[in-house]
C-alpha cells in the first residue's frame, strides 16, 4: 500500500530498496526555502543495518502489508521460543536472535503480538509494561543527590537496569519493555 511521506510514523514497516525497514525516527521539516520533507531513520529487518533517508512530502513509499496475530508464550529451548495461538492452538517457533535481550522478559502464557511478512515472523511485540522481581541491588547511599539517585539492580531474569534508591531486593517493579527501563515500584 502506497502512503505519502508525511504519513510515515515510528514503528511502521516500509518496503524500500528491495528490503524491509522498520521506522525508528521521523522528523518532518518545513524549511523557509524549498519544499517540505520528512527525514526518516530506518533499520533493516533482514540485514540489521540503519539508513537515514530524506523523502519529499509529495513522494510516496510502499508500506509493508504485515499480518499481526496474538500468541501466548509457551516455552523455550536452546535456539527457539515457542508460542501458541490461543484460538486455533497453532504453534509457531521463533529464533532467539529475533527477540534478543527482550526474550528474557518472556513468562509462561504472556500474550505477545507477532508480525508476519510473507508468512515469516519478523517482529515480536511484548506488552509495553511487564512486572519483574528485583533479584539484587546495591544499598542506597545516604546524602546522594537527587540527580544521580538511580542505582544498578539485577532482575530475576538477569537483566541489569537502573532503579531509584528506595527499591530493595525482592521488590516487584514494572519495566518498560521497549526501553528496558524502570517505570514504578508495585
Amino acid at each position: 500500500m502506497k502512503i505519502n511521506a508525511g504519513e510515515i510514523r515510528v514503528g511502521m514497516l516500509l518496503e524500500y530498496k528491495n528490503d524491509l525497514w522498520q521506522v525508528l525516527k521521523t522528523q518532518h521539516v518545513k524549511p523557509g526555502k524549498g519544499g517540505a520533507f520528512a527525514q526518516i531513520e530506518m533499520k533493516s529487518i533482514n540485514k540489521n543495518t540503519k539508513l537515514n533517508e530524506r523523502f519529499r512530502s509529495s513522494e510516496t513509499v510502499e508500506k509493508a502489508s504485515i499480518e499481526e496475530t496474538k500468541y501466548n508464550y509457551l516455552y523455550t529451548d536452546e535456539k527457539n521460543f515457542f508460542f501458541m495461538e490461543p484460538k486455533s492452538f497453532e504453534q509457531v517457533e521463533i529464533k532467539k536472535e529475533l527477540l534478543g535481550e527482550k526474550g528474557k522478559l518472556l513468562k509462561e502464557s504472556l500474550e505477545v503480538t507477532i508480525s508476519f511478512y510473507n508468512n515469516n515472523a519478523i517482529l515480536v511485540d511484548l506488552p509495553n509494561q511487564i512486572t519483574c522481581k528485583i533479584k539484587n541491588t546495591d544499598a542506597a547511599l545516604k546524602g546522594q543527590t537527587v540527580s544521580s539517585s538511580y542505582k544498578p539492580a539485577t532482575l530475576e531474569n538477569d537483566i541489569n537496569i537502573q532503579v531509584p534508591p528506595f527499591v530493595e531486593s525482592d521488590d516487584e517493579v514494572i519495566i518498560d519493555t521497549r526501553t528496558l527501563e524502570y517505570v514504578k515500584k508495585i
